[in-house]
């Protein structure tokens, strides 16, 4: 069994807020990450649109598509809506061989709105997660029938942000959701990290390494500042430059055979995190930790 290591272009093209990487390209942070040693990337908003001018673009950088974001609408939309609504994303990413769709609810997050408090963001009943997660069972098994996993993203701003937030979605769902693991937006929304790590691993298809700075998160919360006031201050960070144990992660990950994609999501103000630099960073401490576990890396 062996992992990959890939990374989300976000250092250096920043999707929500694009002015803090204004001087940075895709061109270069394809080039930069594969330089590094990431054999993969995260779909990001500024790469081509159409398959095959995206094919193209990865192929020039040699480099796979190991997933993406897909902004999911199944609290307000039918089963049949979204099903259209997502299609293309489906075909591409089967088309491109990306291990899965990144899928997070965004009908209703306040994950982009700099004006509102993340600790205001919206919140479901344990019933209503439970409905939700029955709704997106069948989303899931329509993707996994045609050769597609949906990789569920806990995130923060969004209905599912706690620990509990995780586990009642992953007890209202049937196996076809799968989970992306997110361990930064697992610990800022408050959650344990290796609990629900070791509670949900048979359900892990897709793990982000992400770090967290604790201060500037305490400053976050107690000062009613947005998720997006969180990423400038520095909220996150590669593995290895803030507070989580990411050695007892891939301890974990090698009990439960894990043998996906590990990819690093961390954006921050590059005028304070240079992208190169930092991405370096965090690709040789998953070296490190990984090979501490025993996990076999694919190079």
């Amino acid at each position: 069994m062996s992992v990959k290591i890939g990374i989300s272009p976000i250092a250096w093209q920043n999707d929500d807020l694009p002015e803090i990487t204004a001087a940075y390209s895709m061109e270069q942070a394809l080039q930069e990450a594969r330089e590094i040693g990431y054999i993969g990337v995260e779909r990001g908003q500024r790469m081509p649109q159409d398959t095959e001018g995206l094919r193209a673009y990865l192929d020039k950088y040699d480099i796979a598509l190991c997933g993406g974001w897909c902004s999911g609408a199944s609290l307000v939309n039918d089963l049949g809506a979204e099903k259209a609504a997502v299609q293309q994303q489906v075909d591409q990413f089967i088309a491109l061989n990306s291990p899965c769709i990144v899928y997070a609810e965004c009908s209703n997050t306040i994950q982009g709105d700099q004006r509102v408090p993340v600790n205001n963001r919206p919140v479901l009943s344990r019933d209503d997660m439970k409905a939700y997660g029955a709704k997106l069972t069948e989303l899931a098994k329509w993707m996994a029938d045609q050769g597609m996993p949906m990789a569920y993203h806990h995130h923060m701003g969004s209905i599912v942000e706690s620990e509990d937030d995780v586990n009642w979605l992953m007890e209202g769902s049937g196996p076809e959701l799968r989970l992306c693991f997110d361990t930064g937006h697992l610990l800022f929304g408050g959650g344990d990290v290796m609990a629900t790590l070791k509670r949900w691993g048979d359900r892990v298809h897709h793990v982000h390494f992400k770090d967290i700075r604790p201060d500037v998160v305490a400053d976050v919360r107690a000062n009613d500042r947005s998720f997006l006031d969180a990423v400038v201050a520095g909220a996150f960070t590669v593995p290895g430059d803030g507070c989580i144990d990411f050695q007892a992660v891939a301890d974990a990950l090698k009990a439960m055979d894990y043998s996906g994609w590990i990819v690093v999501e961390a954006e921050q103000d590059p005028t304070k995190a240079p992208p190169y630099e930092f991405s370096k960073m965090g690709y040789e401490h998953i070296l490190k930790v990984c090979d501490a576990a025993g996990l076999e890396i694919t190079t």
